[in-house]
């Protein structure tokens, strides 16, 4: 392991705004804030909105600088990476921006029912082959997780230059009735005045200088109902 990443790993052990659970306390437990981050972390009661794989966290601070009524919490499993957006808020003293270093799978003992609001997906792996379907961040599996703890009409975003994993989550949501607000699979060719959706990540910069386009999606979620995944899904979009 190289020295930056020690003393980057080291460094996360001081920053109050960065949680970093063991394994042991979340996996089929709850963490000890489930329920408590309004009160605990934001000392608030503005809306929760999470952003999942949130890699060095820069559509958490960019999101937390255009929403200062909102609170922003970036989750990802590699401590280095979140080093850069803690330290960042902590430099620039933003206190409505925090992370939380998990793997996506145990999402659901950190949060309460009603608890969150929105949920921002900005290019997870798309999770190509087949048997890995489970792992995709919008499968049906990740969606009924979230709903557990959105509140009723709980927002989903998806960023991503997979056009593939774009229309199965399109295909996904309008297969089991989901309101769709806002589909595009050309972003910026678009949309030219929302400078939310300009805010650009570390790989996003990258494909874009591909020539890549940028495809977004945004639905609503029924927390009610279970969302089902169709098995000619996996045939038709991948």
């Amino acid at each position: 392991m190289g020295k930056n990443k020690l003393k980057r790993f080291e460094e996360n052990l001081g920053f109050k705004n960065l949680f970093q659970p063991a394994f042991d306390e979340v996996f089929r437990n709850n963490f000890d804030g489930k329920g408590r981050w309004h009160k605990d972390v934001y000392q608030n009661e503005n809306p929760l909105v999470l952003e999942l794989g949130c890699g060095k966290g820069e559509y958490t601070i960019g999101l937390s600088g255009y929403y200062k009524n909102k609170n922003f919490l970036g989750i990802d499993i590699k401590g280095a990476r979140l080093w850069r957006g803690a330290k960042t808020a902590v430099k620039e003293g933003i206190t409505n921006a925090a992370f939380l270093r998990t793997r996506i799978e145990f999402i659901n003992s950190f949060f309460e029912p009603d608890e969150v609001s929105e949920i921002w997906i900005t290019f997870p792996d798309p999770q190509l082959k087949g048997s890995r379907i489970k792992k995709r961040l919008t499968s049906s599996r990740f969606l009924n997780s979230y709903r557990l703890f959105l509140k009723a009409g709980g927002i989903v975003h998806l960023k991503t230059d997979n056009v593939n994993l774009h229309r199965y989550t399109k295909a996904l949501a309008e297969e089991n009735g989901l309101e769709i607000l806002t589909a595009t699979e050309n972003l910026y060719g678009t949309v030219h005045d929302d400078p939310i959706l300009g805010i650009r990540t570390f790989y996003e910069s990258q494909f874009l200088s591909k020539g890549l386009n940028i495809t977004y999606l945004q639905f609503k979620i029924d927390g009610e109902k279970p969302i089902e995944e169709p098995q000619r899904f996996e045939e038709q979009f991948f």
